[in-house]
């Protein structure tokens, strides 16, 4: 261990007394032993990481505000999908910066993740009333990414049944945003899917044609009627697509009304902070008709078994999406930490406070409008909401260039085009005020040698209901955000015991250790936290000029370093923002390297049986054929059968996808020739990095003989999971594959020289979030994080230590040891008992913890990782509850309990149950909700019963319900 002046010791969760009994319950003499009999000493690296010293909590404080200073805040209007917004402080300070918040787990345990569903609700239920659509998911990444979904869905849906002659053609009309744009191509290009572009007037429908994309209002910032063209298409069988501006769409026609499709965008301007790019939540919504094939995740109201409201992650299956090989889409996570927040902002602001919002940033813009063209300045857009762009090609006195100067002068942002040096846009948004006009008015005055009076708010007030620029028949004249929760809770008082309310029903890191399998929910520190709302990071636009953003660039780059050189390779690229597209990301740069080379034939993916299943979905996108390699009673990857396989398509050969340590929580000894039978056959080897964290320092992905890996800088690198997202999934790859890594069209830096598409709205996709990881890398150093990888493998094995005379423990490598998680089955007590994993999910909500997770990567089994951030006393009481479930089973299997009416099938008990004048179980209440002493003194409760599953899948309601349907319920339950 680490002096206790450095960060180490706050991050790791054992101390030296710990670490020793830990040690002496494994009958080993030290840490290096214990890594000795775990880690294949061939793959074991003898070279330390080339990492700065570490610095302390105040050190790297101070370092981060002195990168900040690096970048220029300078005012900017540039829009292009991104604004300012004000984070209302009660959101700010309750949510985003709050660990019973940001530590959250996806809510796969509903019973405990009632506050946060209810949350991801209120934002589905903002987006369809804004959309005018009946069903939302619970957000997707960034815009583009939706966009794409939604494309590759109506590709889905439109040839469901063409067996031979699928139709292949998007048309998008010319007004979409040039970055979303390039994340289409980039989706359709393996898919072979032909984007047409065309003026949205001109569309020509034919059989060929699957769907129509239209932005609406457009990329500069026109409103175009889009129902001619939608009434065409439907006309014609053809879906319709429409991004929108959702804070638009409180004044603008609900593009539902108009029968559209799906609409899609994002919601970065409902009080998101820019953070140069995200992370912000994306939405996606959709006719009820196709609510079963929306992607992502999609929250629902069903109910517990008394009959009690209850939400839960809908559509069953862990990710229903996901149909591996035959998969369109591999969407794994969501934003969900950013779409709470959003949804709060309405909630707090309300359909009033929303419309307020909408209508001060238009009278502003019509404001603007009118004051510079009366200095003699051509507006080109006739309608618009928040946009103008003006074309000063034909002004005698001046240039698009001159105007440019005098607003870099006085550190202006304006958006301009490379095209058109004589265009120039501008975007207003929520923190502009009439000081903001002023500003412009007087950069388009100076520009002409004009004089520039100042405008007053009575010029703004004039700007009355009835001047506006918003086309007379797409007014919006239906109601929105009409449920209860958006009309109650519009003071801070209000807002803060709702969302306090809301924080209480759920179980987050703030309570106890979450032992999820291959999900490291690890300490996710304060302090790497803090950067993210500095405001020169918080604060800045993703598409400011790249001298602006230096702080961010020095970042990345050592960022981009200092993860090369944990996995041992070359370089890297911080675009993909998830892990799924970063495994997308990694194949589809293997792709362009045999492209390159004229092996257009490789389109083989070999992927292990027991993979996640958003590997064989991301090889499907890539434009890959997936075959399955066998693995072995020892659940590694059989390696006569590989072998074999890749004799088989040797010459199509494209990659091998590979989890290191395997899925089964195992370091397989043959990975090297493995890997070098890829090699041999042509193919490249592409690692899934979701379990890096038992490999920084002691291994690396080079070492390994992997070609290209994705990193899960939300697992590993300590990026909070948010209750389910934000995450980030860059990738890392040898100096071969460099070439082919990811551009962006806004930013001349980013990619390689023969680069693909982008992959993400942003350049950096979810830049701001990088902080946490670079603080982690920063505050950890080089003993610090190699010291993070033997702890979290002393944990499990302690873990495996301690519960394999209980638990049949699945997997163990050569030695016995496992790497950082390990895998119980469970199978045998459905036989012995009637106990099914479920049941001891349940129950572990009684004792205080979320379960592990629960039957992956093998049905009927719970795999548990305890990570580095735990302490022995809470890795005791884990393994204590875990023992006397144990003899709970055992009670049910000899007959002293009732097969059926026992603890396990009735878990979780809730309060309103365990208080309740009636007790109708055969066993005491102790037993049920105090089963050991510890839960005396912290107790956390469960706020449903078990929820009913069935009864969901068949009642598939994904808004808010009124109020009165629960009074009904409760009336019904009495």
């Amino acid at each position: 261990m680490l002096s206790h002046e450095s960060f180490a010791p706050r991050h790791i969760g054992p101390n030296v007394s710990d670490t020793q009994k830990m040690l002496q319950a494994l009958g080993l003499p030290s840490l290096d032993k214990m890594v000795d009999e775990t880690i294949p000493d061939h793959i074991r690296t003898n070279q330390k990481m080339e990492l700065p010293a570490p610095l302390s909590e105040q050190e790297f404080l101070q370092h981060a505000h002195e990168v900040a200073a690096k970048n220029q805040l300078w005012r900017s209007y540039i829009g292009m999908g991104y604004y300012g917004t004000f984070t209302p402080p009660v959101i700010q300070r309750n949510i985003l910066e709050n660990p019973g918040w940001y530590t959250q787990y996806t809510p796969y345990q509903a019973e405990i993740a009632q506050g946060r569903l209810e949350a991801l609700l209120n934002f589905q239920t903002m987006v369809s009333d804004l959309t005018g659509l009946d069903v939302a998911n619970a957000s997707l990444l960034d815009e583009a990414t939706a966009a794409a979904e939604a494309m590759a869905m109506a590709y889905r849906i439109k040839n469901k049944r063409a067996k031979k002659d699928p139709a292949k053609v998007i048309l998008v009309d010319k007004g979409i945003s040039k970055h979303t744009l390039e994340v289409l191509q980039t989706r359709a290009e393996p898919m072979d899917i032909s984007i047409i572009l065309c003026e949205s007037s001109d569309c020509v429908f034919d059989e060929t044609v699957f769907a129509v994309m239209l932005q609406y209002p457009a990329q500069y910032g026109q409103i175009v009627d889009p129902r001619p063209v939608i009434s065409t298409a439907q006309d014609a069988g053809v879906h319709s697509i429409v991004i929108a501006d959702l804070l638009s769409l409180s004044l603008l026609q609900a593009p539902g009304e108009w029968g559209v499709d799906m609409v899609v965008g994002t919601t970065q301007r409902f009080g998101i902070p820019l953070g140069y790019g995200g992370p912000h939540a994306a939405y996606f919504a959709t006719k009820t008709e196709y609510a079963r094939q929306i992607p992502g995740r999609v929250i629902g109201v069903s109910q517990d078994v008394a009959g009690k409201p209850a939400l839960r992650m809908a559509l069953q299956t862990r990710e229903q999406h996901i149909r591996r090989d035959k998969a369109t889409s591999n969407i794994c996570t969501a934003q969900a930490l950013l779409a709470i927040m959003a949804g709060m902002y309405g909630v707090y602001h309300g359909p009033e406070g929303i419309k307020h919002i909408a209508n001060k940033i238009h009278k502003l813009c019509v404001l603007l409008h009118r004051s510079v063209t009366k200095l003699g300045y051509e507006q080109t857009n006739t309608h618009f909401f928040d946009t103008l762009v003006f074309d000063l090609s034909q002004h005698t006195e001046t240039s698009g260039l001159r105007i440019r100067r005098v607003a870099e002068l006085d550190e202006v942002n304006f958006r301009y085009f490379e095209h058109n040096e004589d265009l120039i846009g501008i975007s207003l948004d929520e923190t502009c005020d009439i000081d903001d006009v002023n500003r412009i008015v007087r950069i388009f005055a100076e520009g002409i040698d004009a004089e520039f009076k100042a405008l007053t708010q009575a010029d703004l007030v004039s700007v009355g209901e009835a001047i506006h620029a918003l086309p007379e028949g797409l007014l919006r004249n239906t109601p929105y955000l009409t449920h209860e929760v958006f009309n109650s809770h519009h003071s801070e008082t209000q807002m803060l015991r709702y969302i306090k309310h809301l924080e209480g029903k759920d179980l987050s890191l703030t309570h106890s250790m979450i032992p999820l399998g291959s999900c490291t929910m690890k300490l996710n520190a304060t302090a790497q936290l803090m950067p993210i709302s500095i405001p020169a990071f918080s604060q800045l636009h993703p598409f400011v000029p790249e001298e602006q953003a230096a702080g961010y660039s020095f970042m990345f780059k050592e960022l981009e370093q200092y993860l090369s050189d944990i996995t041992g390779f070359a370089a890297c690229s911080l675009q993909p923002n998830s892990g799924a597209q970063g495994e997308y990301t990694g194949l589809m740069v293997i792709r362009a390297y045999h492209l390159d080379r004229g092996d257009t034939q490789r389109d083989v993916a070999l992927i292990p049986s027991s993979a996640h299943g958003t590997n064989p979905a991301s090889a499907v996108m890539s434009g890959m054929r997936v075959v399955v390699v066998k693995c072995d009673d020892n659940g590694n990857i059989d390696v006569t059968d590989l072998k074999a396989k890749a004799e088989k398509f040797s010459d199509n050969l494209a990659a091998l996808m590979v989890t290191y340590p395997s899925t089964h929580g195992v370091f397989e000894v043959a990975i090297q020739d493995i890997c070098a039978c890829i090699h041999e056959h042509g193919g490249l080897v592409y690692m899934d990095g979701a379990n890096m964290n038992a490999q920084v320092g002691l291994t690396n992905p080079g070492i390994i003989g992997a070609d290209v890996c994705h990193l899960n800088l939300h697992k590993t690198f300590a990026i909070p999971h948010g209750g389910g997202g934000p995450g980030m999934g860059p990738i890392c790859c040898t100096a071969d594959l460099a070439p082919y890594l990811p551009k962006h069209i806004h930013h001349s830096q980013s990619g390689g020289t023969k680069g693909i598409s982008a992959v993400a709205s942003a350049p950096y996709s979810s830049a701001s979030i990088l902080w946490v990881s670079y603080a982690y890398i920063r505050l950890l150093g080089e003993q610090g994080l190699t010291d993070s990888t033997r702890y979290a493998i002393l944990n499990a094995n302690y873990i495996q230590h301690q519960l394999q005379d209980h638990y049949p423990v699945l997997y163990r490598g050569d030695s016995g040891r496992v790497a950082h998680e390990l895998i119980l089955d469970l199978r045998p007590y459905k036989k012995e008992s009637g106990v099914e994993v479920v049941d001891i999910a349940k129950r572990l909500m009684d004792y205080g913890f979320h379960a592990p997770t629960v039957s992956f990567p093998v049905p009927g089994t719970i795999m548990i990782e305890p990570t580095e951030s735990e302490d022995l006393a809470e890795i005791d009481r884990f393994c204590a509850a875990m023992i006397a479930i144990r003899q709970e089973i055992s009670a049910i299997a000899d007959g002293s309990v009732d097969k059926e009416n026992n603890p396990l099938k009735n878990a979780p008990h809730t309060l309103d149950l365990a208080t309740a004048d009636e007790w109708e179980f055969p066993y005491s209440r102790q037993q049920a909700v105090y089963p050991l002493p510890y839960l005396q003194k912290n107790k956390f409760w469960a706020s449903v019963r078990r929820v009913n599953d069935t009864y969901g899948d068949r009642n598939l309601v994904c808004t808010c319900p009124p109020i009165s349907s629960y009074e009904e319920e409760e009336v019904v339950s009495a």
